[in-house]
């Protein structure tokens, strides 16, 4: 089967990015402070851009043959992405580290997805992971800067 890593790593990317939106989501619903007005768009946004995601993942696996999970039963048997209960009371920083966590999960799958792609010789699927990749290092850092803290990418 060609590209057989590469649609594993696909198929695994669209459970995840469907679980983390469900993250956001709960972090969006639950959320209440001073930041409400501020922060509550933005998580709308970081939700487009993953469903965007979850979108060019999922029509690239379709086109090298691939069968992308569908169900909410196929994404909660595949996910490694924990889900817990929503919360009131829970402070943006603890928010934010929740979804950030998500993000770093996400940025490791993209890597092994972009190495794998590479060695298969599917090039428009690492040029999708990449620019995945991308946008995942910059959400890292604007979350990890709205909690008063640096990227972290080093560690």
């Amino acid at each position: 089967m060609k590209y057989a890593k590469t649609k594993e790593i696909l198929n695994q990317a669209v459970a995840d990015i469907t679980q983390l939106i469900m993250v956001v989501r709960q972090q969006h619903w639950y959320m209440r402070g001073a930041e409400f007005l501020k922060l509550h768009p933005y998580l709308d946004e970081v939700m487009d851009e993953l469903d965007e995601q979850r979108d060019l993942v999922a029509e690239r696996l379709i086109t090298i043959d691939g069968s992308p999970y569908s169900s909410l039963q196929e994404v909660l048997e595949h996910t490694k992405i924990e889900a817990h209960p929503g919360e009131w009371g829970v402070s943006t920083r603890e928010r934010f580290a929740t979804i950030i966590a998500g993000y770093r999960y996400l940025e490791h799958l993209y890597e092994e997805g972009i190495k794998a792609s590479d060695e298969e010789g599917d090039y428009g699927s690492n040029d999708i992971l990449t620019s995945c990749h991308t946008a995942i290092d910059k959400r890292i850092w604007m979350m990890q800067a709205q909690i008063g803290e640096a990227p972290k990418i080093d560690e």
